[in-house]
């Protein structure tokens, strides 16, 4: 009876100190699976240039879905990367790079993309393709986007996913942030424990 009792103890104990064990906690939502490469199209010293996700192995990335004419929502996020590019260090921001990608191909050229971007931190890249590479690239991760009429003067709005993506330097999508989870210090923390 003895012996029953201490092996249902030391079971007991081990599963206990198996969930009291330190799992990594980050402040985004888990995902941790490989991040689906693509190529679009980025503008560069006045022309365009093929600009692809593989391109910055080695760095954490970060990627917004959205649009040049967004009302709201794109801008607060982008000015919640930039303020979590300014809370890291010269040598962390060196091996960041945050990615916006246009949901609104039609309007949004390379060259718009890229001042969009450049507008709230100059190291951001904007990217765009075709409607169909649009479409593929949120299809792969998971965004939503749909042309909304509208009364104003830019003749529809855009309804869009608002997740920011953080992909870590071995190329796995590693987080995905909520509106509700996109803050400038959190985020940070996340990201230096990958650099």
């Amino acid at each position: 009876m003895m012996r029953r009792t201490w092996l249902v103890f030391t079971i007991l104990l081990f599963f206990f100190a198996l969930s009291c064990e330190k799992k990594e906690k980050f402040n985004g939502t888990l995902y941790d699976k490989p991040a689906k490469e693509f190529c679009l199209t980025g503008w560069k010293d006045g022309k365009e240039r093929k600009v692809c996700l593989s391109d910055f192995k080695g760095k954490v990335v970060l990627m917004f879905f959205g649009y040049t004419h967004c009302p709201d929502v794109c801008p607060t996020a982008l000015q919640t990367l930039a303020k979590t590019m300014k809370l890291l260090s010269e040598d962390e921001r060196k091996r960041v790079q945050v990615l916006f990608i246009s949901v609104d191909p039609e309007r949004d050229t390379p060259e718009i993309c890229q001042k969009y971007a450049q507008y709230f931190y100059p190291a951001f890249l904007g990217l765009t393709g075709s409607p169909d590479q649009i479409k593929k690239v949120a299809k792969d991760y998971m965004v939503f986007y749909k042309k909304v009429k509208s009364e104003s003067k830019t003749g529809y709005l855009v309804d869009h996913t608002a997740y920011i993506y953080l992909i870590d330097p071995e190329g796995t999508l590693k987080l995905i942030y909520p509106s509700t989870r996109q803050k400038p210090e959190l985020m940070a923390e996340d990201i230096k424990r990958f650099l």
